[in-house]
């Protein structure tokens, strides 16, 4: 790979990743959530190429209203994502910074219509010294899973037809990430919602086990976005785990930062529905989300003082895989 080549990968997080390696999947992360929160969608599509080669694009859909979701496979082919922007081609559906347009017959569901992005979208900011979520681990060559966040929220217009039905999103709020890399983690925890009290603010938050050279480690990765900018929890800032638990119905997670701010989750779990996640030979039926989990926030600066406490609603959650070795692992 020529350094632009590679250049340019480490500075467009959003875009297209592949370069025809196995295994290899890459996905993003559609949220969709309509004016009145009755309508809860996430559309993913994305690539998986398993380590005997075999490789299918798909076009998953979680509704979270009823809990159902569907896996829409399509030939390899019939797949193209943008080196230098998101922009996403799967069959005949597509996802741009502009929106998405959809047509898919799968089962039970069909799902057709355009929604388009009304606001621009705010991202994780790219930088040389912190390019994206990732921060300096997206100049390591050899992870296992690389992140990042497209737009913690951007205002939404337009309809879809699901099964003959008139969804009105217009007015509603959107969330958008992307995931590439060999296979997702062995364990983690993610959530993320963008409807809190406070207008403005944005949670996404994820503990993983990191494989690292002979060991592993685990790792922190927490962006709260606010109107007054955006407070970075992460392992490569010096972010330490001072409380990770985990029951059947209740995610809680206290972290430090090395200059003294602090910030409490404590996310609640419902049920969900499955969804299809890599690993290194299949695209695996395996990982429970929901997007009816509540997530309350605590964000404690240096001197003691809360400066934010709240509540996000339709909060996305996944809680995954070998939860007890998570927590029993050390930050790194």
């Amino acid at each position: 790979m020529f350094l632009s080549d590679l250049w340019r990968e480490i500075m467009h997080p959003e875009a297209g990743h592949d370069k025809g390696h196995s295994p290899y999947f890459e996905g993003w992360y559609v949220k969709l959530v309509s004016a009145d929160r009755t309508t809860r969608l996430a559309v993913i599509p994305g690539l998986f190429r398993g380590e005997d080669g075999s490789e299918e694009a798909f076009v998953q859909v979680l509704d979270g209203a009823t809990g159902r979701s569907w896996y829409a496979p399509y030939p390899a082919a019939d797949y193209w994502a943008a080196p230098d922007r998101l922009t996403v081609q799967v069959g005949p559906n597509r996802f741009t910074g502009a929106g998405v347009e959809l047509d898919i017959a799968v089962d039970d569901l069909i799902l057709q219509g355009r929604v388009e992005f009304s606001s621009e979208l705010r991202p994780w900011p790219v930088t040389r010294r912190a390019p994206g979520a990732m921060g300096w681990y997206a100049y390591m060559p050899f992870m296992e899973c690389y992140h990042g966040v497209v737009s913690f929220g951007h205002e939404l217009s337009g309809q879809l037809a699901m099964n003959g039905a008139t969804v009105d999103l217009s007015g509603g709020l959107g969330y958008l990430e992307q995931d590439w890399g060999q296979a997702f983690p062995a364990g983690y925890v993610w959530m993320h919602s963008n409807h809190f009290t406070t207008p403005g603010v944005s949670l996404m938050a994820s503990v993983a086990l990191i494989p690292w050279l002979r060991g592993q480690f685990r790792g922190l990765l927490i962006g709260l976005d606010t109107p007054r900018g955006l407070q970075v929890f992460a392992t490569y800032n010096g972010t330490r785990t001072e409380c990770l638990a985990v029951d059947d119905e209740h995610v809680f997670l206290d972290v430090r930062r090395r200059d003294g701010w602090r910030l409490s989750l404590r996310a609640e779990r419902v049920d969900g529905a499955l969804l299809h996640a890599p690993i290194r030979t299949e695209m695996h039926r395996r990982v429970e989300e929901t997007l009816d989990a509540r997530i309350h926030v605590t964000l404690i600066d240096p001197s003691g003082r809360t400066v934010l406490s709240d509540t996000g609603e339709v909060a996305g959650l996944e809680v995954h895989g070998e939860i007890d070795r998570l927590i029993e692992t050390a930050d790194r």
